[in-house]
C-alpha cells in the first residue's frame, strides 16, 4: 500500500509540528526540574489528557485491537474494571502522599517511607520496564509501516524512534506532555472513523453481534465458568486480578503516569489529573474494542493466527487517500506518545533515582541536566533493542500484561500497606517484593514449561497478578510482626493519619476532586450494566 500525496502532507505537518513544539521550549529548559518535572506548573485540562495520552502508545493502539480480536468485548475489562477504580484511588488517596514531600519519582516515596533497599529495586525494576515498554511501542509502529508501505523493519524503527528522541530532547517532559496533548486529540481523529466503518459494514452493533460467539460480545456473561469465556477464567480472578492488583499497580504506581500528576501546578490540579483521563479512557473501547471485534468476524482467515496484524488489514479494506494519511499520521501519534512517556520517565528515574541519589552527589544542577539529557539518548537506544522481543508473541498485549504483572505489580502490596499502616517496617517491605517477584517468576516458569496449564496466556497472567499480590502482602505482613518499626516523627506525609498536605481550598464543591471522582464512578457502573 502507498500513501498519497495528501497522506504525506498530514504526517509531514504533524512530524513537523511535535519537532516545532520541541525547539519552541528548548529555551524554557533551564533546570533539572524544568527537563525532568516541567517546573511542576501545569493545569490539569492539559496534564489529564496528557495522563490519557502517556497510557495510548502503539501497544495501546495495535495491541487492544489485537486482543479485541482474540477476546471479544472482555478486553473491556482493562478499560472499566482494571482502569476506573485504580485511578480514582490515585486520584483520591494516593496522590495525597506523592505530593506531600514533593517527591521526584515514584520510586523515591519508598525512599522516604522505607529505605533505600526498596527505593532502589523499584527504580531499577522500572528502568527494565520502560525499556521493554518503549521497545513494544517501536515493534507496533515498525509492524504497520513494514505491512502497509513496504517499510523495511530496521528503517522504520531508526526514523520515529529520531523524531521522539529530537523533540524530547530539547523540551524536556513539558514538551512531551504538550506533544502527548496534541497526539491525544490526532488518535480520536484518526481512529473514530475506523471504528465507524468498521461497526457500519457488519450491520451496526447487533450485526456484528450475530457474527461472534455470544460470550465474544457480553462483558460478564459465561465467567462462571472458565470453559465457557474467551478469556478462560473466572469472574471473580478477573476481580482481584485486575481491580486489586494489576490496575492498581500500573495506574498507581506506574511512574510513567504518575509523573504527569506529579507536574500539575498544585494538589488540585495533580488530584484531577486521573479523573479527566478516566473520561477518554472509558470511551476508547469505541475506538479499538468495536474494530478488533469486527475483525474477528469479518475476515478471520486473514488475522491467521497473528492477531497483530488486525489493525492494517482494516485499514486497508476501509481507509482511502487522507483517512489513510490521518490514520497512519494517528498511529505515528500513538507511538510517540508512549514511547516519549516511557523516555521521560527513564531519565528521570535515573537522574534523581540513582545518579543523583547514590552515584554522584551534591553536584550543580547543570551537571544534572546534562545527566538526564544524555539518559534520553541511552533510553532510546536500549529501546530500540528491546523491540525485537516481541517478534516471540503473537499478541501484544500478552506480552506487555506479562512485564507489568512481573515487574510492577509486586510493588504496589507495599505501597499500599505502606501508606496505610505505620507499623509496616522496611525491612518487610522489601522482602515482600523480592518473596513476590520470585512467586511470579516461579508460576510464570511452571506455565511456560507445563507443569501448570490454564486455557489462554492472558489467563495465566491475571492467575501469576493474583499469586503475586497474595504472596507478597502475607511475607509483608508476616516479617512485619517481628521487625521492629520506624520511628513515628519519619513518616509525617507519608502514612495515612500523619497529616499529608492539604488540599487547596475549592470554593464551590462542584469543582472538587470529589465529586468528578462521583461521576466516574457512576459512569463506570453505567457502563458495566448497559454491556453486562
Amino acid at each position: 500500500m502507498r500513501l498519497a500525496a495528501i497522506d504525506f502532507f498530514i504526517l509531514g505537518t504533524y512530524v513537523a509540528a511535535v519537532l516545532g513544539i520541541g525547539y519552541w521550549l528548548k529555551d524554557r529548559m533551564n533546570t533539572s526540574e524544568d527537563f525532568l518535572m516541567a517546573g511542576r506548573s501545569l493545569p490539569s485540562w492539559i496534564t489529564g489528557p496528557a495522563f490519557m495520552a502517556a497510557n495510548l502508545g502503539s501497544l495501546e493502539i495495535v495491541g487492544m485491537i489485537a486482543m479485541s480480536a482474540k477476546y471479544g468485548i472482555m478486553t473491556c475489562h482493562w478499560y472499566w474494571l482494571g482502569a476506573i477504580p485504580p485511578m480514582v484511588f490515585l486520584s483520591l488517596f494516593m496522590i495525597r502522599f506523592y505530593y506531600s514531600h514533593r517527591i521526584r519519582s515514584v520510586a523515591e516515596y519508598l525512599r522516604l517511607r522505607y529505605d533505600s533497599r526498596a527505593h532502589v529495586l523499584n527504580a531499577g525494576s522500572f528502568l527494565v520496564v520502560t525499556i521493554l515498554m518503549s521497545g513494544i511501542n517501536m515493534y507496533a509502529l515498525a509492524l504497520v509501516c513494514e505491512q502497509m508501505l513496504g517499510w523495511r523493519f530496521h528503517l522504520s524503527i531508526v526514523l520515529s524512534a529520531g523524531v521522539v528522541v529530537g523533540y524530547t530532547f530539547l523540551g524536556g517532559l513539558r514538551s512531551s506532555i504538550y506533544n502527548e496533548f496534541l497526539q491525544f486529540v490526532l488518535i480520536i481523529c484518526g481512529f473514530a472513523p475506523l471504528a465507524y466503518f468498521t461497526l457500519a459494514g457488519a450491520g451496526g452493533w447487533e450485526g456484528l453481534t450475530s457474527r461472534l460467539p455470544h460470550v465474544a460480545s457480553t462483558l460478564w456473561q459465561g465467567m462462571g465458568d472458565p470453559a465457557t469465556n474467551p478469556l478462560g477464567v473466572r469472574w471473580y480472578t478477573i476481580v482481584i486480578a485486575l481491580m486489586l492488583v494489576m490496575g492498581p499497580s500500573y495506574w498507581c504506581t506506574d511512574f510513567l503516569l504518575v509523573q504527569r500528576a506529579l507536574a500539575a501546578k498544585d494538589l488540585n490540579a495533580a488530584r484531577k489529573t486521573p479523573l479527566i483521563a478516566a473520561f477518554p479512557k472509558m470511551l476508547f473501547p469505541a475506538f479499538v474494542v468495536i474494530p478488533g471485534m469486527a475483525a474477528a468476524a469479518m475476515m478471520p482467515g486473514a488475522l491467521e493466527g497473528n492477531y497483530n496484524v488486525a489493525l492494517t488489514e482494516l485499514m486497508k479494506r476501509h481507509f482511502g487517500p487522507g483517512l489513510m494519511g490521518l490514520g497512519f499520521t494517528a498511529l505515528i501519534a500513538s507511538f510517540m506518545s508512549g514511547m516519549a512517556g516511557n523516555v521521560t520517565a527513564f531519565n528521570t528515574v535515573w537522574t534523581f533515582d540513582l545518579y543523583q541519589t547514590y552515584l554522584v552527589k551534591n553536584r550543580p544542577d547543570a551537571h544534572y541536566l546534562n545527566i538526564g539529557k544524555a539518559a534520553t539518548i541511552v533510553g532510546t537506544a536500549l529501546s530500540i533493542s528491546a523491540a525485537y522481543i516481541v517478534l516471540a508473541f503473537d499478541n501484544l498485549m500478552d506480552y506487555m500484561q506479562l512485564i507489568g504483572t512481573l515487574f510492577i505489580s509486586p510493588f504496589f502490596v507495599v505501597f499500599l500497606l505502606g501508606m496505610c499502616f505505620r507499623r509496616i517496617t522496611a525491612t518487610a517491605a522489601f522482602y515482600g517484593v523480592i518473596a513476590a517477584i520470585l512467586a511470579g517468576l516461579t508460576q510464570y516458569l511452571l506455565y511456560r514449561t507445563g507443569v501448570i496449564q490454564y486455557p489462554t496466556p492472558m489467563a495465566a497472567t491475571l492467575h501469576l497478578a493474583v499469586w503475586e499480590g497474595g504472596i507478597g502482602a502475607l511475607v509483608t505482613v508476616v516479617l512485619t510482626l517481628v521487625t521492629n518499626p520506624a520511628p513515628d516523627h519519619t513518616l509525617r506525609g507519608l502514612v495515612y493519619g500523619t497529616h499529608p498536605a492539604a488540599d487547596e481550598v475549592c470554593r464551590h464543591w462542584i469543582r472538587t476532586p470529589e465529586f468528578l471522582a462521583a461521576i466516574v464512578l457512576a459512569t463506570f457502573i453505567a457502563l458495566n450494566v448497559i454491556f453486562w
